[in-house]
Protein backbone atom coordinates (compact mmCIF):
# COMPACT_ATOMS: atom_id res chain seq x y z
CA UNK A 1 0.00 0.00 0.00
CA UNK A 2 1.22 3.11 -0.70
CA UNK A 3 1.55 6.62 2.03
CA UNK A 4 -1.54 7.50 2.32
CA UNK A 5 -3.05 4.25 2.07
CA UNK A 6 -1.51 3.31 5.50
CA UNK A 7 -1.66 6.60 6.71
CA UNK A 8 -5.65 6.27 6.13
CA UNK A 9 -5.89 2.69 7.21
CA UNK A 10 -3.95 4.32 10.98
CA UNK A 11 -5.90 7.00 11.54
CA UNK A 12 -9.41 5.88 11.02
CA UNK A 13 -10.08 3.90 13.80
CA UNK A 14 -9.22 6.67 16.08
CA UNK A 15 -11.14 9.07 13.92
CA UNK A 16 -13.88 7.02 14.22
CA UNK A 17 -14.64 6.55 17.55
CA UNK A 18 -13.90 10.27 18.59
CA UNK A 19 -16.85 10.99 16.49
CA UNK A 20 -18.70 8.06 17.87
CA UNK A 21 -17.84 9.89 21.32
CA UNK A 22 -18.69 13.84 20.20
CA UNK A 23 -22.37 12.55 18.90
CA UNK A 24 -23.06 10.57 22.71
CA UNK A 25 -22.59 14.04 23.75
CA UNK A 26 -26.51 14.60 23.86
CA UNK A 27 -26.93 17.89 25.90
CA UNK A 28 -24.24 20.18 25.31
CA UNK A 29 -21.48 19.45 22.60
CA UNK A 30 -17.64 20.78 23.25
CA UNK A 31 -16.39 23.24 20.65
CA UNK A 32 -14.66 20.68 17.76
CA UNK A 33 -11.29 23.03 18.19
CA UNK A 34 -11.01 21.65 21.74
CA UNK A 35 -11.64 18.48 20.70
CA UNK A 36 -8.98 19.02 17.94
CA UNK A 37 -6.78 20.11 20.73
CA UNK A 38 -7.04 17.14 22.87
CA UNK A 39 -6.80 15.31 20.11
CA UNK A 40 -3.04 16.65 19.91
CA UNK A 41 -2.58 16.41 23.34
CA UNK A 42 -2.69 12.91 22.99
CA UNK A 43 -0.57 12.86 20.56
CA UNK A 44 1.29 14.85 22.56
CA UNK A 45 1.07 12.50 25.46
CA UNK A 46 2.40 9.35 23.42
CA UNK A 47 5.40 11.78 23.06
CA UNK A 48 5.94 11.59 27.25
CA UNK A 49 5.51 8.46 27.55
CA UNK A 50 8.36 7.49 24.88
CA UNK A 51 10.55 10.28 26.91
CA UNK A 52 9.75 8.43 30.62
CA UNK A 53 9.74 4.75 28.96
CA UNK A 54 13.36 5.25 27.33
CA UNK A 55 15.12 5.32 30.97
CA UNK A 56 12.49 2.69 32.23
CA UNK A 57 13.85 0.07 29.36
CA UNK A 58 17.01 1.15 29.81
CA UNK A 59 17.41 0.19 33.58
CA UNK A 60 14.45 -1.85 34.27
CA UNK A 61 15.36 -4.77 32.43
CA UNK A 62 12.77 -7.72 32.63
CA UNK A 63 13.19 -10.97 30.89
CA UNK A 64 10.73 -11.97 27.95
CA UNK A 65 8.30 -14.53 28.45
CA UNK A 66 8.36 -14.34 31.75
CA UNK A 67 5.50 -14.37 34.13
CA UNK A 68 6.51 -11.72 37.21
CA UNK A 69 8.54 -9.82 34.40
CA UNK A 70 5.33 -9.74 31.97
CA UNK A 71 3.16 -8.09 34.85
CA UNK A 72 5.62 -6.01 35.77
CA UNK A 73 5.96 -4.65 31.99
CA UNK A 74 2.23 -4.93 31.85
CA UNK A 75 1.08 -3.16 34.68
CA UNK A 76 3.59 -0.22 35.30
CA UNK A 77 6.17 -0.03 32.16
CA UNK A 78 3.60 0.39 30.15
CA UNK A 79 -0.15 0.63 30.83
CA UNK A 80 0.85 3.12 34.30
CA UNK A 81 3.20 5.11 32.22
CA UNK A 82 0.56 5.43 29.04
CA UNK A 83 -2.67 6.35 31.45
CA UNK A 84 -0.23 8.73 33.85
CA UNK A 85 0.86 10.54 30.09
CA UNK A 86 -2.92 10.78 28.93
CA UNK A 87 -4.17 12.09 32.78
CA UNK A 88 -2.07 14.58 33.02
CA UNK A 89 -3.44 16.53 30.25
CA UNK A 90 -7.09 15.51 30.95
CA UNK A 91 -6.68 16.16 34.54
CA UNK A 92 -4.01 19.39 34.38
CA UNK A 93 -4.76 20.71 31.69
CA UNK A 94 -8.93 20.34 30.26
CA UNK A 95 -10.10 19.74 33.84
CA UNK A 96 -10.48 23.57 34.57
CA UNK A 97 -11.73 24.31 30.84
CA UNK A 98 -14.98 26.74 30.97
CA UNK A 99 -16.22 24.36 28.73
CA UNK A 100 -15.97 21.36 31.14
CA UNK A 101 -19.58 22.17 32.62
CA UNK A 102 -21.44 18.68 32.98
CA UNK A 103 -19.57 15.07 34.08
CA UNK A 104 -20.11 13.80 30.80
CA UNK A 105 -16.77 15.75 29.84
CA UNK A 106 -14.77 14.31 31.57
CA UNK A 107 -15.59 11.09 29.06
CA UNK A 108 -15.11 13.38 26.09
CA UNK A 109 -11.86 14.69 26.98
CA UNK A 110 -10.52 11.23 27.74
CA UNK A 111 -11.55 9.96 24.87
CA UNK A 112 -10.18 12.80 22.85
CA UNK A 113 -6.92 11.87 25.00
CA UNK A 114 -6.54 8.35 24.32
CA UNK A 115 -7.66 8.98 20.41
CA UNK A 116 -4.73 11.21 19.82
CA UNK A 117 -2.52 9.02 21.30
CA UNK A 118 -3.83 5.81 20.09
CA UNK A 119 -3.59 7.09 16.93
CA UNK A 120 0.02 8.57 16.86
CA UNK A 121 0.66 4.92 18.32
CA UNK A 122 -1.55 3.47 15.46
CA UNK A 123 0.63 5.27 12.65
CA UNK A 124 3.80 4.31 14.09
CA UNK A 125 2.94 0.01 13.96
CA UNK A 126 1.55 0.34 10.82
CA UNK A 127 4.41 1.77 8.80
CA UNK A 128 6.48 -0.99 10.87
CA UNK A 129 4.60 -3.92 10.47
CA UNK A 130 1.70 -3.17 7.58
CA UNK A 131 -2.10 -3.88 6.60
CA UNK A 132 -2.14 -6.69 9.08
CA UNK A 133 -1.27 -4.96 12.08
CA UNK A 134 -3.35 -2.20 10.86
CA UNK A 135 -6.60 -4.30 10.82
CA UNK A 136 -5.67 -6.30 13.97
CA UNK A 137 -5.20 -3.32 15.60
CA UNK A 138 -8.19 -1.66 14.23
CA UNK A 139 -10.29 -3.73 16.55
CA UNK A 140 -7.91 -4.24 19.38
CA UNK A 141 -5.73 -1.74 20.74
CA UNK A 142 -7.60 1.37 19.73
CA UNK A 143 -11.06 0.46 20.84
CA UNK A 144 -8.87 -0.72 24.05
CA UNK A 145 -7.48 2.66 24.36
CA UNK A 146 -11.19 4.22 24.06
CA UNK A 147 -12.37 2.38 26.32
CA UNK A 148 -9.38 3.20 29.04
CA UNK A 149 -10.40 6.67 28.40
CA UNK A 150 -14.00 6.21 29.09
CA UNK A 151 -13.45 4.63 32.65
CA UNK A 152 -11.15 7.61 33.36
CA UNK A 153 -13.19 10.25 31.62
CA UNK A 154 -15.94 8.85 34.20
CA UNK A 155 -14.65 9.61 37.18
CA UNK A 156 -12.60 12.58 36.41
CA UNK A 157 -15.80 13.84 35.42
CA UNK A 158 -16.84 12.77 38.41
CA UNK A 159 -14.24 14.89 40.50
CA UNK A 160 -15.10 17.64 38.72
CA UNK A 161 -18.27 18.27 40.27
CA UNK A 162 -17.44 16.96 43.98
CA UNK A 163 -15.43 19.88 45.23
CA UNK A 164 -14.31 17.64 48.08
CA UNK A 165 -13.85 14.55 46.71
CA UNK A 166 -11.67 15.87 43.44
CA UNK A 167 -8.27 14.19 44.47
CA UNK A 168 -10.28 10.83 45.35
CA UNK A 169 -12.19 10.28 41.90
CA UNK A 170 -8.91 11.64 40.03
CA UNK A 171 -7.20 8.78 41.20
CA UNK A 172 -9.78 6.22 40.61
CA UNK A 173 -9.62 7.12 37.52
CA UNK A 174 -5.71 6.71 36.74
CA UNK A 175 -6.13 3.96 38.47
CA UNK A 176 -8.96 2.30 37.00
CA UNK A 177 -7.81 3.20 33.44
CA UNK A 178 -4.36 1.58 34.67
CA UNK A 179 -5.89 -1.80 35.79
CA UNK A 180 -7.75 -2.34 32.84
CA UNK A 181 -5.05 -1.47 30.65
CA UNK A 182 -2.72 -4.13 32.35
CA UNK A 183 -4.61 -6.51 32.09
CA UNK A 184 -5.14 -6.46 29.02
CA UNK A 185 -1.52 -5.92 27.99
CA UNK A 186 -0.98 -8.94 30.41
CA UNK A 187 -2.51 -11.44 28.66
CA UNK A 188 -1.35 -10.42 25.26
CA UNK A 189 2.10 -10.10 26.23
CA UNK A 190 1.47 -13.89 27.73
CA UNK A 191 0.06 -15.05 24.19
CA UNK A 192 2.50 -17.40 23.62
CA UNK A 193 1.28 -19.59 26.20
CA UNK A 194 -1.83 -22.03 25.36
CA UNK A 195 -5.13 -20.05 24.86
CA UNK A 196 -3.78 -17.10 27.40
CA UNK A 197 -4.70 -14.41 24.82
CA UNK A 198 -8.48 -15.07 25.40
CA UNK A 199 -7.94 -13.43 28.77
CA UNK A 200 -6.96 -10.10 26.18
CA UNK A 201 -10.57 -10.52 24.60
CA UNK A 202 -12.05 -11.20 27.89
CA UNK A 203 -10.80 -8.17 29.68
CA UNK A 204 -11.44 -5.96 26.22
CA UNK A 205 -15.02 -7.39 26.16
CA UNK A 206 -15.43 -5.90 30.08
CA UNK A 207 -14.12 -2.74 29.30
CA UNK A 208 -16.70 -2.24 26.68
CA UNK A 209 -19.29 -3.21 29.20
CA UNK A 210 -18.30 -1.27 32.09
CA UNK A 211 -17.63 2.22 29.19
CA UNK A 212 -21.07 1.40 27.79
CA UNK A 213 -22.37 1.65 31.68
CA UNK A 214 -20.43 4.58 32.77
CA UNK A 215 -21.42 6.58 29.16
CA UNK A 216 -25.26 5.71 30.26
CA UNK A 217 -24.48 7.06 34.33
CA UNK A 218 -22.92 10.27 32.66
CA UNK A 219 -25.56 11.44 30.16
CA UNK A 220 -28.50 10.46 32.81
CA UNK A 221 -26.75 12.77 35.17
CA UNK A 222 -26.24 15.81 32.91
CA UNK A 223 -27.33 18.95 34.77
CA UNK A 224 -28.62 20.22 31.25
CA UNK A 225 -31.12 16.98 30.93
CA UNK A 226 -32.04 17.76 34.07
CA UNK A 227 -33.29 21.14 33.42
CA UNK A 228 -35.20 19.89 30.34
CA UNK A 229 -37.04 17.86 32.84
CA UNK A 230 -38.08 20.40 34.91
CA UNK A 231 -39.06 22.47 31.71
CA UNK A 232 -41.29 20.49 30.69
CA UNK A 233 -42.45 19.85 33.55
CA UNK A 234 -43.66 23.32 33.64
CA UNK A 235 -45.36 23.36 30.49
CA UNK A 236 -47.19 21.01 31.37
Amino acid sequence: MNFISLLSLAVAPGVAIALYIYLKDQHEREPLSLLLISFLYGMLSAVITLIISFPLNIFLVTKPHDVVGEFYNAFFKVALVEELSKFLFVRFVLYNNKNFNEPFDGIVYAVMVSMGFATLENIIYVYEFGVATGILRMFTAVPAHAVFGVLMGYFVGKARFAPYRQFYYSVIGLGAAAILHGAYDYFWFLSHLPALWIGGVASLVLGFVLARKAIRLHQQASPFLVKQKEAGQETE
